[in-house]
């Protein structure tokens, strides 16, 4: 699966997170590093996300644009 990520250079190095998952998010000392570290916090983020979704009570909102 491919997600679109929000890179951000920073004097560290980089930092990155995930939009459309909130609290994902990652850094590497390299553009490259930090979207390797990224990858591994979505598959992180993504076996938990079910577990976390089960404590919680779910409603439907909807929208009109």
């Amino acid at each position: 699966m491919i997600y679109k990520v929000a890179l951000h250079r920073s004097e560290e190095g980089y930092s990155v997170s995930l939009p459309g998952l909130p609290g994902c998010c990652s850094q590497g000392e390299t553009e490259a590093e930090a979207l390797e570290n990224i990858a591994e916090a979505i598959r992180e983020y993504l076996e938990v996300a079910p577990e976390l979704a089960a404590k919680a009570e779910v409603r439907e909102v909807e929208v009109s644009v």
